[in-house]
């Protein structure tokens, strides 16, 4: 009997802990809903699987403790020595992943429809309404405006651009707010739906838009050098995220780098997405997650999606109001980042009032507009709380 005690000194079922036990439960849900549901697998099963490894429960070995997975602890207390994943979570911690994701994204993007309809740029910037809404409101729960600042960037529903502005403005709740961002992207098909149905009558969501005019050769390379100018000189704080994001389509606009850009969209951004949902998962431990600051944070960012949802949607109805071109208003909805789901999410929407109307391509423009409007946002509220 004192060798089975021994023996299980060593492993970590002595030390489990209800609350690991029930993040567990939380990577066995994201992991049945990616392979279920097909939500957003490429990001879900990579953090189910780091919830699960970070939520082993440390060994006691006589008066120390010895951590495995976890990525903000030494191996052993007072060792100086560090697991792998807190090296593998420099990359989080220092804001490299997200630039990095943003280039691959950025090579992967066609700009066509946002170039055809430059109006749909609005959009994209009045789903940002949802940002600086959300910040407002948890200053009044009493976060410090680092905290909201940080909190508020769920709402853009791009998991780069937060994971990026929490490292700067609030390092230590960068965990949370990086699992809420993540999440709520890969519940877009249930989250949207049920607001811009609310928001839209059926035959709103009947409008069927014109197709858009052609796109020269010239407007696709001249793009994403004058936009990131642009992004740049309003928001400067922007420059990281929008200059490779912009890079990355010119590489693939540019006609002469279709290698780098083949390898930016493919295998680079697919190696940093497994590193990113690894590093955030592993962040995700019972101790650092299951807090009360932690679930509010959680319960902002539902907020802050929804709020960035429907006013995109009311925005497009606005816009009918003042054009004689009209915009099918579901198509705001995709003003915030989640690229390319909140497009596709239209689309789903479109369809179910209208077999034949096809919304997904007319709404990339203010999906990708989103992504700007969202790193701007980050950028706008970096130079103001940094």
């Amino acid at each position: 009997m004192d060798s089975l005690y021994q023996f299980l000194q060593f492993t970590a079922i002595l030390n489990l802990s209800w609350g690991n036990l029930l993040m567990d439960a939380v990577a066995i849900i994201f992991i049945y809903l990616a392979i279920k549901k097909h939500y957003e697998p490429l990001l879900l099963i990579p953090i189910g699987i780091g919830i699960l490894m970070g939520n082993v429960a440390p060994i006691t070995i006589g008066d120390k403790q010895i951590f495995f997975m976890l990525v903000n602890q030494e191996i052993a207390e007072g060792s100086g020595q560090y697991s792998v994943m807190y090296y593998l979570y420099f990359g989080v911690r220092t804001g490299i992943y997200p630039a990095l994701i943003f280039l691959g994204v950025g090579a992967m993007t066609d700009f066509s429809y946002l170039i055809a309809k430059p109006k749909l740029v609005l959009l994209g910037a009045a789903a940002q309404v949802g940002v600086f809404l959300t910040y407002i409101g948890a200053l009044a729960l009493g976060f410090e405006a680092k905290e909201a600042g940080a909190i508020g960037i769920i709402g853009g529903a791009d998991g780069p651009t937060a994971i990026f502005l929490s490292s700067i403005l609030a390092p230590e709740l960068l965990a949370p707010i990086a699992i809420a961002a993540y999440s709520y992207m890969a519940l877009v098909p249930v989250i949207q739906p049920p607001i811009m149905k609310l928001l839209t009558t059926e035959k709103e969501r009947r409008i069927r838009m014109k197709a858009p005019p052609p796109v020269s050769k010239m407007e696709k390379i001249l793009f994403p050098i004058g936009g990131f100018l642009i992004c740049t000189l309003v928001a400067p704080g922007s420059a990281i995220l929008t200059g490779c994001f912009f890079g990355g389509t010119l590489l693939k606009e540019c006609g002469v780098t279709e290698r780098l850009a083949q390898t930016a969209r493919t295998s680079f951004v697919d190696i940093v997405t497994i590193l990113v949902g690894l590093s955030v998962g592993c962040s995700a431990s019972a101790e650092t997650f299951l807090a009360p600051k932690s679930l509010l944070i959680f319960g902002l960012g539902a907020l802050s999606f929804a709020v960035a949802t429907a006013a995109g949607v009311l925005f497009a109805k606005i816009m009918n109001l003042c054009s004689r071109d009209k915009i099918n208003p579901l198509i705001g909805a995709a003003g915030v980042s989640a690229v390319p789901d909140s497009a596709r999410v239209v689309q789903m929407v479109g369809q179910e009032a209208d077999h034949q109307n096809h919304l997904l391509m007319h709404a990339m423009g203010p999906n990708v507009a989103g992504v700007i409007g969202s790193a701007m946002a980050a950028g706008i509220l970096w130079s103001i709380l940094g």
